[in-house]
This record gives C-alpha cells, sequence and structure tokens, in this order.
C-alpha cells in the first residue's frame, strides 16, 4: 500500500506531461472558435443569413449533396440540442418552470 501511494506523484506527473501538448492544442482552437463575433464580422454574419434566405426561397438547398445535407442537419441538431440544454440549466429543472 505504502509502495502505491508513494507512486501517485510520479503518475500524475507523468500524467500532466502527456496531457499537456493536447490541452495546449484544445486551448488554441478554443480561443478561435468559442470566441465571441468581432464588429468586423458582422457583415459577414449579414452576408451569410442573405445567402441562406435566397437558397432557401430559390430551391437551391435541394441540389446539395447527401454528405453536406447530412452535415447541415447535424450542425441544426446540435444547435437545437444545446438550445435545450440552456433551457434546462436556466430553468434548473428538466421538465417545467418552478413557479
Amino acid at each position: 500500500m505504502a509502495s502505491a501511494v508513494g507512486k501517485i506523484p510520479s503518475l500524475i506527473s507523468s500524467a500532466l506531461a502527456a496531457g499537456r501538448p493536447k490541452f495546449n492544442i484544445f486551448m488554441k482552437y478554443a480561443r478561435v472558435e468559442l470566441a465571441p463575433p468581432k464588429l468586423s464580422e458582422i457583415p459577414q454574419i449579414k452576408a451569410g443569413i442573405g445567402k441562406l434566405l435566397t437558397s432557401a426561397k430559390s430551391g437551391a438547398w435541394k441540389d446539395q449533396s447527401v454528405k453536406q445535407a447530412t452535415l447541415n442537419v447535424l450542425v441544426g441538431a446540435e444547435v437545437l440540442f444545446w438550445f435545450y440544454i440552456g433551457e434546462c440549466i436556466g430553468k434548473r429543472h428538466i421538465v417545467g418552470y418552478d413557479v
């Protein structure tokens, strides 16, 4: 038992050393992907929304490949699921509001 307890600090240090490069890569992408949009990006967002509305009105969404359509459905589902998770966190209940 004493030898197992003695190995804990070396195991922790080796786990930290092994995980540090992956954590640095995660933080590199998190700074970019999880940041709120900048004021300079607002025209691009407006153009993207306009393009989305135009393709919805003209029926261009019908010309997507199966891979693109699947990816769009998965992204939409992810947005919907995060919305519901945020609702559950906000109301502090899974079903209904505590009135």
